[in-house]
C-alpha cells in the first residue's frame, strides 16, 4: 500500500498553483481533492476544486472511483483540523484546549465523532493509489486561514473553467517568499492576497507596482545561455533579506521558469545556507517543472563555491 502522511498547507497550496502551458487542475489524474467534513461545512464554503465525501444510507463515507484512484498524482484528504496521523494524539490536543469536554452537539468541528476523521478516510483509500494519501496539516480551518483566496462554495467546475483558472505564484518560505512569472508580478488582486509588499524582477521587461510604498529590484538578464546572474547574487540576496522583514517578496521572470528559480535557489543557498542539490531539490518540490538552463547552474555551482569554500553538489549531466 502507498500509505498515509501528513500535507503542510503549503505544500496543497503549490500543488494547488502548479502550471505547464495550462492549469494542471485542468489535467485529468492530476488532483483528488476531498472534504470530509459535513455537508453544512462543506456547502458554506470549501478549498477550491473539493469535493465532498459521499456516505451511503447507513452514514459510512464511500470510496471514489478506484480507477481514478489508481491513476491520480495527488490524493488529498482533509477535515476540519485534523494535525496528527494518530487520533489519540489529536484528542489529547483536543482536551488541552477544552473542546472536547465542552462541546455541544451543533459544534460539528470538537465533536468526538469527527476526530480523526480525514486520517480514518485516508487509510481507507492507500490502497487504491499508487502515490501516498496525504492527509491536510491543520485541516480546512488553518489552510483557509493561510490561503482565504482559495475558498469558494462553488461545486462544479467545467473543463474550460479549470483551463482558465489563474494559478497564484508558488511558495517558497510561508508568507514570505513567493516565485512567480510575469502576468503573476502584474496581477493586483495576487499583489493583495499574498500581501507582496516587494518585487524582485529577473526578467528584461520592466513590470508595473500596485501596492503604494513597495520596493522594486529590476536584474534585466536576458534567457539566454550567455546571461550571467552570477555577478547579481549577493545584491539580491540582500535585498530580499531587508525587504522580507517588510513584509512578502516575490520573484519572478517572464515565464517563472528558469532565472526566477536560479535566483531563488541562490537566496536559499546564500541565507538558509542551502547546498546546491538541497536548493535545487526543495524548489523543485515548490515548482515541478523549474529549469534553469546549464549556464545558470554553473553559476549556482560557482556561487556554492563561494559560500562553502568548497564544490559540494556534482553539477554534471544528467544530475542537472
Amino acid at each position: 500500500m502507498a500509505g498515509v502522511r501528513l500535507c503542510e498547507p503549503r505544500h496543497l497550496y503549490n500543488i494547488l498553483n502548479q502550471y505547464r502551458r495550462l492549469p494542471r487542475l485542468a489535467e485529468p489524474g492530476y488532483l483528488c481533492l476531498l472534504d470530509a467534513r459535513t455537508q453544512r461545512e462543506y456547502d458554506e464554503s470549501h478549498i477550491i476544486t473539493a469535493r465532498r465525501i459521499e456516505q451511503n444510507l447507513e452514514g459510512e463515507f464511500l470510496v471514489p472511483d478506484s480507477e481514478e484512484l489508481g491513476s491520480v498524482r495527488y490524493c488529498v484528504v482533509y477535515d476540519c483540523e485534523t494535525s496528527s496521523l494518530d487520533c489519540s494524539d489529536h484528542q489529547e490536543e483536543q482536551k488541552e484546549k477544552g473542546t472536547i469536554e465542552n462541546a455541544d452537539s451543533s459544534s460539528t468541528c470538537s465533536q468526538n465523532a469527527e476526530e480523526g476523521t480525514a486520517v480514518q478516510y485516508a487509510r481507507s483509500l492507500e490502497e487504491f493509489t499508487r502515490h501516498p494519501v496525504l492527509v491536510l496539516k491543520g485541516g480546512y480551518k488553518r489552510f483557509s486561514a493561510c490561503y482565504h483566496f482559495l475558498r469558494t462554495q462553488k461545486i462544479l467546475w467545467m473543463p474550460q473553467e479549470l483551463d482558465n483558472f489563474q494559478p497564484y505564484p508558488v511558495e517558497i518560505l510561508p508568507a514570505k517568499l513567493y516565485m512567480g512569472n510575469f502576468k503573476q508580478a502584474c496581477d493586483q488582486q495576487i499583489q493583495k492576497d499574498l500581501k507582496i509588499k516587494a518585487q524582485v524582477n529577473i526578467s528584461e521587461q520592466p513590470a508595473t507596482l500596485f501596492a503604494e510604498g513597495s520596493k522594486y529590484l529590476h536584474v534585466s538578464v536576458p534567457d539566454s545561455l550567455k546571461a550571467d546572474l552570477f555577478p547579481t547574487f549577493a545584491t539580491i540576496c540582500h535585498f530580499i533579506d531587508t525587504q522580507l522583514d517588510q513584509g512578502a517578496v516575490l520573484v519572478f521572470s517572464s515565464l517563472g521558469i528558469s532565472r526566477s528559480s536560479t535566483v531563488t535557489m541562490a537566496y536559499l543557498m546564500h541565507s538558509c545556507r542551502f547546498t546546491l542539490k538541497r536548493a535545487w531539490n526543495y524548489v523543485l518540490q515548490c515548482k515541478t517543472n523549474m529549469r534553469p538552463h546549464r549556464g545558470f547552474v554553473k553559476q549556482l555551482s560557482d556561487w556554492e563555491t563561494q559560500i562553502f569554500e568548497t564544490r559540494i553538489t556534482d553539477i554534471s549531466e544528467p544530475n542537472y
